[in-house]
């Protein structure tokens, strides 16, 4: 694999004698060739710093490390979660596209949890509950809060809040305003041991005065009716989605309550949508391929040491959180599927934020700073209001952004030069409803998976997030009892706190 990938760099370095305004300017046909659309999403490559003898080099590394066999052995259920033995089946939750036993039977456990689902909805629904409070974090958090920010109608039935910071502030700042009387709350964590979900729901639980009105997704029935929720009042988590790709599952109930449970189901044959095409397309057609090479390419190529990503629609400005757990988690790796170290670069820092509000903060360092940071530029084609003033505005901005990081501009005075040769990606959605936000999120899941096969790591692993974790009961035992830490910083810093 490294050797494989180390055949893009000369490519990278051919690539210093020419710019990408002489790449747009001397290929007519660059910009409707180095572009795709699938449904209602359109994507637009021509300003990714790449030629096309570079993108051929980058479709024989396809071929040579069988995405679209990855692809395959993904949906139908094989072990693609080496490291813990097990399928990464969050395809399955939408679309029945994966053949045998496992990936058949993940479907069908999907459909009889949002069956179950909507029995809850419609239970809530019935009730006088007109707020309610989703206690999760990571995986359990961020994806359904994205989709609600971005879905959720000002007359929605429920008005939906997240809580996931075990930080009493946080607790305060959620539940200020609310009844109790009017309020129900749901505890999402697979294990149901997550010291964060749980500290979170106790506060909650004693604030209610009602465990009636307590629901849970979990995996762990036992603990949640230690916790006081009934069998009845909780859905199914399993082992075979991690948290970071769930959202599509019964963790999803925040959304199916916010937007409703046959929204939901749209956002889900979105995503599906997006599973036939890259199950189905050619690579060279292929979207979440095409979006991957392109992440590995200036990642390995061009050496970029970050990602921004800059959603111009002010309903998506929690994607770039949403999709820093997604891709960071996913590919923070330094050691490939067979336990030898990476001899290559994997995954960058992703950040971002919402356009145009980010125009005035960091975009200075995008034009003239030392680094070159490839970005992935997001519109919604229609809004979903009236002043068509401000949308066009909006636009003229985003697309003048991407023109201005790619072309440049010479000047006499070196403080007003632009190199240009910044790289983007340009993705379009028509709408900003369920169906495209559905295609959008699928999109980059499926590219993560990809570029970890490129990779030759595993996307579905996280134990990078628990020595922290661990050494965190340690430090909280001695911040109780005044016990003693071995770390002798942390030690000096206790002893700061504890003369507070």
């Amino acid at each position: 694999m490294s050797s494989a990938l180390a055949c893009l760099r000369p490519h990278g370095l051919r690539m210093q004698a020419t710019s990408l305004a002489a790449l747009v300017t001397n290929d007519p046909a660059r910009a409707s060739d180095f572009a795709l659309r699938v449904g209602p999403l359109y994507a637009n490559f021509a300003r990714q710093y790449y030629d096309r003898e570079a993108w051929s080099a980058l479709q024989a590394l396809a071929a040579e490390t069988d995405l679209p066999g990855a692809m395959r052995r993904l949906f139908d259920g094989e072990p693609v979660n080496t490291t813990e033995g097990r399928p990464a089946l969050h395809a399955a939750l939408r679309s029945d596209l994966g053949v045998g036993d496992t990936a058949r039977q993940a479907h069908g456990q999907a459909r009889a949890a949002r069956q179950r689902m909507a029995r809850l909805v419609q239970e809530l629904a019935e009730s006088n509950v007109t707020d309610i409070v989703s206690v999760g974090i990571g995986g359990s958090d961020l994806g359904p809060r994205l989709v609600v920010d971005a879905l959720a109608a000002t007359n929605a039935r429920f008005r939906v809040h997240f809580l996931s910071n075990v930080d009493g502030h946080a607790v305060q700042k959620t539940l200020s305003g609310l009844d109790p009387t009017r309020t129900a709350a749901i505890l999402i964590s697979k294990s149901f041991g997550t010291q964060e979900t749980l500290l979170n729901g106790e506060v909650v639980r004693h604030w209610l005065g009602n465990d009636e009105r307590l629901y849970a997704v979990s995996a762990n029935l036992e603990r949640c009716a230690g916790f006081g929720i009934a069998e009845a009042r909780t859905l199914p988590m399993w082992d075979w989605v991690g948290g970071r790709y769930s959202l599509w599952s019964a963790v999803g109930f925040p959304i199916a309550l916010a937007i409703g449970m046959d929204r939901f189901e749209t956002l889900l044959a979105g995503a599906a949508q997006m599973d036939a095409h890259a199950l189905q397309a050619p690579a060279h057609a292929n979207l979440p391929m095409w979006h991957a090479l392109t992440a590995v390419w200036n990642r390995n190529a061009l050496d970029a040491r970050t990602q921004a990503v800059l959603p111009y629609d002010e309903r998506l400005r929690l994607l770039p959180a949403y999709l820093q757990q997604l891709v960071m988690e996913s590919l923070g790796k330094r050691v490939q599927c067979d336990g030898s170290s990476v001899a290559f670069d994997t995954v960058p820092v992703w950040w971002g934020g919402a356009g145009t509000d980010v125009q005035h903060s960091f975009f200075q360092a995008l034009h003239q700073g030392t680094d070159v940071v490839p970005a992935d530029f997001i519109g919604i084609c229609r809004p979903d209001h009236d002043r068509v003033g401000l949308h066009a505005a909006l636009m003229a901005n985003l697309l003048a952004q991407t023109e201005a990081l790619a072309n440049g501009q010479d000047k006499a005075d070196p403080h007003r030069v632009y190199p240009g040769n910044r790289p983007s990606t340009l993705l379009l959605v028509d709408r900003l409803d369920p169906q495209g936000l559905g295609m959008l999120i699928a999109l980059y899941e499926h590219s993560v998976y990809l570029q970890a096969v490129l990779w030759g790591i595993n996307a579905f692993d996280q134990f990078g997030v628990e020595l922290g974790k661990q050494l965190a009961g340690g430090v909280l035992a001695a911040l109780q009892d005044e016990a003693d830490v071995s770390d002798p910083v942390t030690a000096a810093v206790l002893a700061q706190l504890r003369r507070t």
